[in-house]
């Protein structure tokens, strides 16, 4: 069982890098920088693969990798995540134990703050609960990525134009396109704290585009789901702008995504 790391980087030192995160496997690191070009070297037997791109958007940088990727599983990650040492053991002992599996989303520990979940069993995932789940704690066999033909937004996201929700809309997708997605208790890695690429506070603009994220993840139901998202957000959310406000912003995003236009 192959395995292959899939990274998204911002102007890095590829040699660098690939000590930092304590890569084990085969990679493809897709760095978007100041120029064009391709480097390809060998750590420890294994291929690393640097593809640099001017163009910027992490759906894009994603894309990218997955069409060059040649594994068996590929795991999705980001150039801020710290590998652990058994992290390539952990992944193909999962796979062995769930061989039904499309994808199994694994543990990834970060700041108590920005922690969205924490897997304490074995389970499926489903509709109820994909959302949750960011890119790096994301593996999946390739040929079943392929043959569903899913690839991350280039709406969302950092360096796009709407500032995130890209890795709800991939997980999504794959569970339209029949995909079997399980999430694992074991830990692939550590999160190092960083400055977001995409967050700056919840303003007009962080609200707004959560509208237009929640018109293309639940269509009709948009609104509803923003008003409960709100509500069961709001002390945290909603210290310096009134529940009313941040809902406001984010009816013009559902209306700016129907293109029926914002304000009005």
């Amino acid at each position: 069982m192959k395995i292959q790391l899939l990274v998204s980087a911002v102007d890095r030192e590829i040699a660098d890098l690939i000590g930092q995160m304590h890569i084990r496997t085969d990679a493809v690191v897709v760095n978007q920088c100041d120029r064009y070009g391709y480097e390809e070297m060998t750590r420890e037997g294994h291929r690393i693969q640097a593809f640099y791109m001017l163009e910027r958007g992490v759906g894009l940088s994603r894309n990218t990798a997955l069409l060059h990727a040649k594994t068996d599983i590929c795991v999705f990650s980001d150039e801020d995540i710290v590998l652990s040492k058994d992290y390539e053991m952990q992944i193909r002992k999962a796979y062995e134990m769930l061989p039904d599996a499309d994808m199994i989303l694994f543990n990834v520990k970060v700041a108590p703050a920005r922690r969205t979940y924490w897997n304490e069993n074995i389970h499926r995932v489903g509709y109820r609960n994909y959302g949750r789940y960011p890119a790096y704690s994301i593996t999946a066999r390739l040929d079943a990525l392929l043959r569903a033909n899913v690839h991350y937004s280039l709406l969302f996201g950092g360096g796009a134009r709407y500032s995130n929700g890209e890795d709800s809309l991939f997980l999504r997708d794959c569970l339209r396109a029949g995909l079997k997605i399980y999430a694992h208790t074991a830990c692939i890695g550590e999160e190092t704290e960083r400055e977001s690429t995409w967050f700056s506070g919840y303003h007009e603009k962080f609200f707004r585009d959560r509208g237009v994220l929640y018109h293309y993840l639940y269509g009709r139901l948009a609104l509803l789901l923003s008003y409960r998202f709100l509500l069961a957000h709001r002390r945290e959310m909603c210290r310096e702008v009134k529940v009313s406000q941040a809902y406001a912003w984010m009816k013009e995003g559902v209306r700016e995504a129907m293109g029926k236009g914002g304000k009005g």
